[in-house]
């Protein structure tokens, strides 16, 4: 793999997930990919044109810009906790088309953390064309789109200040090593924030067959949370948190059956009728998920140790 960011192409470890990544989010969001058509949809329905308006839809299946405040301000605690002073390097791990890390990097110049740097790490070569595309044309000229797997990132160790991923855990067979990366990225005191969508669950309930209906095994890996945080504390992590996010994504995904239901003509012509279908479809069985409890909604943070430092304490802060 090639060390110069934007270049390469991911290890011969990864093939076949990204085929079926790619198979997995070319049905449910075909129009993606004719982005500039699908702009101009966008905008005429928003009626906005930033990546407010733009992530709003292009994530009708995730947390979306709700999620994205989340995570900007979890990082502008930590910067403030921390008495960060310059501007911030940013990484998502997983960034896909590119929308989130767009509206995190506003987010985060909106609340007081300017970033120098962004890059957005994605497995799917196509998702990185169209995450370019898209950058190039609002102007995101410091951030970087970069082709490999979240498990060997072509960045030197210890570079970023802040390591994020928006809902994507679910998308990586090995979350352990994704997590070692985003240590290994991170200088000590660096922040790692996760939003958890659909990758938790308890220690004894494992997703319903509804749910594996339109989250298919292979395309979406959950953990146990016990699991989770054990992976984070072998990682290097310390002063975990983690934040029930169950009552407010029981009721984000609601608003956003609503927009579906309400818009349906809309959307279709976005997306078309049978990936319409298919979103509606998700959003109900994660919500029901939610409501039962076999899936935990999280917000999660911690701290890339010192070097040095006892990372075996595996205990979680719960805000």
């Amino acid at each position: 793999m090639s060390g110069v960011p934007g270049q390469g192409a991911p290890s011969a470890e990864v093939p076949e997930q990204r085929e079926t990544q790619y198979a997995y989010h070319r049905e449910l969001f075909p129009a993606l990919h004719d982005w500039e058509r699908t702009e101009r949809s966008i905008v005429e329905f928003t009626g906005e044109t930033g990546p407010s308006g733009l992530l709003g839809l292009d994530q009708m299946g995730h947390f979306g810009p709700q999620g994205c405040d989340l995570v900007a301000d979890a990082v502008r605690d930590r910067a403030v906790r921390a008495a960060w002073s310059a501007p911030v390097s940013v990484c998502e791990l997983g960034s896909g088309f590119g929308g989130a890390l767009r509206y995190t990097v506003d987010r985060l110049a909106s609340v007081g953390v300017p970033v120098r740097r962004a890059f957005g790490v994605e497995l799917v070569a196509e998702h990185v064309a169209v995450s370019r595309r898209i950058s190039e044309r609002h102007g995101f000229a410091h951030i970087t789109e970069v082709c490999a797997s979240a498990t060997e990132v072509p960045l030197p160790g210890g570079s970023l200040d802040v390591v994020v991923v928006t809902g994507s855990m679910p998308h990586f067979p090995d979350p352990g090593a994704v997590l070692r990366e985003a240590a290994r990225l991170l200088r000590p005191g660096g922040a790692l924030v996760l939003t958890e969508e659909v990758s938790l669950t308890p220690a004894s309930a494992p997703p319903s067959p509804e749910f594996r209906r339109t989250h298919p095994e292979g395309v979406f890996f959950t953990t146990p949370l016990p699991d989770r945080l054990r992976q984070l504390a072998e990682a290097g992590f310390t002063d975990v948190a983690r934040r029930d996010l169950t009552p407010w994504a029981v009721e984000l995904l609601a608003e956003r059956l609503k927009v579906v239901r309400l818009f349906r003509g809309s959307v279709a012509g976005i997306y078309g009728e049978a990936a319409t279908d298919l979103i509606r479809e998700t959003l109900l069985a994660a919500r029901a998920e939610y409501r039962d409890g076999r899936l935990l909604p999280s917000l999660i943070t911690a701290v890339r140790a010192a070097a040095g430092a006892d990372t075996q304490d595996t205990r979680c802060r719960v805000p």
